[in-house]
């Protein structure tokens, strides 16, 4: 179907549903597989099997390999978006609720912005900007505040610290795409940087004793699905539906997952996780999601294009105009 043609209702609204409560629902699937496959073993097998899947298809399908200097460029992406930021998060969900992991990674789009502002110097700061920001860091404040009178019990601090650099690393990275060379092909790009992450984590894995603790036949049907559910629907098929919407729908529409998955992934984490949902979690999730909206409805005061829309749990950064996380 090409780009100029409408196609039905019905098939935007799927397409729509996936990049939702696909997406948002992963959250969960990680904090089930880390239960009982090391951390950076289990993102390790998600990105290799994934990337691999996708890059076969693309070559199937006639498109080139990256050249030599593609290779290096996205495996050093790959060191950002896949040890730095998935790494951190799959190792997070071991000490954090899905939920919450979700609604910090949700503050993205404001150290993307920090970075335009203080590196790119791209963005001006204004003062709905400021306000925004701050916003957003209260809702972070929140999570980690001590006080009893926020009901529940503080994020444990390990985890969001490691949550943050994740974020962190994923503006650094969104960055970084618009001045690396990559191949032209979005969804090969894609393909090349997860396949790079994911032996980027088997050697990780291994450095820090992973392969030698991890016990294939101990591993329930529940964690393997959760691995099987993050491959196929959070990745390949999550990834496929992004980029069709692209193709028939605005990026500022496409780019509203950044403010639903957030919300999926607390009230997933609450009916199927057993996490808890108190005036802590409401109250962060508020602040940080106002925060998130009020950055990306600010009008430009930029002197190049837009930056890229907020990342969650999906394949790879895929160009250098837009970022989507694996």
């Amino acid at each position: 179907m090409t780009a100029n043609v409408r196609p039905p209702s019905w098939q935007i609204l799927l397409a729509f549903a996936i990049i939702y409560f696909v997406w948002g629902s992963t959250f969960l699937a990680i904090r089930v597989g880390v239960r009982e496959v090391p951390p950076f073993l289990l993102a390790a097998f998600r990105f290799l099997a994934a990337g691999s899947a996708l890059f076969v298809w693309m070559r199937l399908r006639g498109v080139a390999s990256p050249t030599v200097r593609e290779w290096i460029a996205s495996t050093l992406l790959a060191c950002l978006v896949f040890v730095l930021d998935y790494g951190s998060l799959f190792w997070a969900e071991q000490r954090v609720p899905s939920g919450i992991a979700a609604v910090i990674l949700a503050t993205i789009p404001a150290f993307m912005t920090l970075s335009e502002i203080f590196v790119l110097r791209t963005r001006r700061l204004t003062i709905r900007l400021a306000l925004a920001l701050l916003v957003g860091l209260l809702g972070v404040a929140a999570l980690m505040n001590r006080s009893a009178s926020l009901g529940g019990a503080p994020v444990d601090r390990g985890g969001a610290l490691a949550l943050l650099i994740a974020a962190l690393s994923w503006s650094v990275a969104s960055a970084c795409t618009r001045k690396v060379p990559l191949p032209a092909s979005k969804p090969m790009s894609a393909a090349a940087q997860m396949f790079a992450g994911g032996v980027l984590l088997f050697v990780l894995a291994a450095a820090t004793g992973e392969l030698g603790e991890f016990q294939f036949q101990r591993v329930s049907f529940a964690a393997w699905f959760s691995l099987f559910y993050l491959i196929v629907p959070g990745s390949i098929v999550g990834y496929t539906a992004y980029l069709w919407l692209l193709h028939h729908e605005s990026p500022t529409k496409v780019g509203t997952y950044a403010y639903v998955n957030p919300v999926v992934a607390v009230i997933l984490g609450y009916v199927l996780g057993g996490e808890s949902i108190g005036l802590r979690t409401v109250l962060a999730t508020a602040l940080i999601l106002i925060g998130v909206i009020a950055i990306a409805t600010t009008p430009a005061t930029s002197k190049t294009a837009e930056a890229p829309p907020a990342k969650v749990d999906t394949p790879a950064l895929e160009s250098a105009d837009s970022g989507v996380g694996a």
